[in-house]
């Protein structure tokens, strides 16, 4: 059994992380009784190989699964196994040893809501209802119509969002998280269209992930039935997380980035922009994905984690 409690915070936000999206945990599903390597893992779930393979880096950054390298008719080809049968949370120790009242604040953002932007084509939004604007024209970004986006696409440029951060003055951030589903964005789809995706928070660039592609090798989850099926289907959801020390994408290391640059406390608001940075190699654009469009039912969610300064 794999116990996890405050005690060990950063172990704990692995393991419930990798344990977020419905994709790992049919992963762990199909591991109960057997091993599978990742091209029988795709086929059974229905899943690109390339979501699988990212997908099993999280599980076994939090040490849920075991992978090895066994012979393959060509080359070597990576198995997996389950670690653990049970999984135990103690959420009620943090505050008999240390005495501190840990809380989370979290706001979701629905991604039409942006208070910026800057963009080139190709370029557009759609809702549940149809095309919220007209495609290519990226005058008509700034129509009021915007904030009832559930699907944007820019291959240039940028969208920025102010979000509120109503804490206690003088608490404690611990970490700062943002997810957001995401892909690239080509003419109609391509699996194969890299692009360099940005964020950033307080005008301090987070860290850069290059998409795969733009997805459209099947029907995202969540898309309306007008949906085309020529078009971008589904992103994969990103979660950003920063401490003390560093900046982690879907908990790997990638800038040095910690919370004291991002001076949060600073003001009651957080600056967020997400885009292509203009020196950026590959050039690829960005889809971003609301609640009614692709395989995740969320919008755009920062999660900050304090603690309040006790009163005497």
């Amino acid at each position: 059994m794999l116990e996890l409690s405050f005690n060990d915070p950063e172990k704990l936000v692995k393991v419930a992380h990798a344990l977020s999206t419905q994709s790992r945990v049919d992963i762990l599903q199909l591991l109960i009784s057997r091993k599978l390597n990742v091209i029988e893992i795709a086929a059974l779930l229905e899943l690109p190989v390339s979501t699988v393979a990212n997908n099993i880096k999280v599980l076994e950054a939090a040490k849920l699964i075991n992978t090895e390298l066994v012979p393959a008719s060509r080359g070597a080809m990576k198995v997996c196994s389950r670690n653990y049968d049970d999984i135990h949370f103690a959420l009620n120790i943090e505050k008999a040893v240390y005495k501190e009242d840990f809380q989370v604040y979290e706001v979701e953002m629905p991604i039409g809501h942006y208070s910026d932007c800057e963009v080139a084509p190709t370029c557009g939004m759609a809702n549940a209802e149809g095309m919220v604007i007209r495609e290519d024209q990226p005058a008509s970004f700034y129509h009021p119509k915007h904030v009832g986006a559930q699907l944007i696409w820019f291959r240039k440029g940028y969208v920025e969002y102010l979000l509120p951060l109503e804490i206690p003055a003088g608490s404690r951030i611990d970490s700062f998280e943002l997810s957001m589903e995401m892909c690239s964005e080509a003419p109609n789809y391509d699996n194969n269209w890299p692009s360099d995706i940005s964020v950033w928070v307080n005008g301090i660039e987070l860290g850069m992930w290059t998409s795969p592609g733009d997805f459209g090798d099947r029907r995202g989850k969540l898309n309306p039935a007008w949906w085309y099926d020529w078009s971008t289907q589904y992103g994969l959801l990103k979660t950003w997380r920063v401490d003390r020390e560093k900046t982690t994408l879907d908990m790997v290391k990638v800038s040095d980035v910690n919370l004291e640059r991002l001076n949060l406390m600073e003001g009651q608001k957080v600056r967020l922009r997400i885009g292509i940075d203009p020196e950026a190699v590959h050039q690829g654009g960005v889809n971003l994905f609301g609640r009614q469009f692709g395989d995740y039912q969320q919008d755009i969610v920062m999660k900050v984690n304090f603690t309040p300064i006790e009163e005497k």
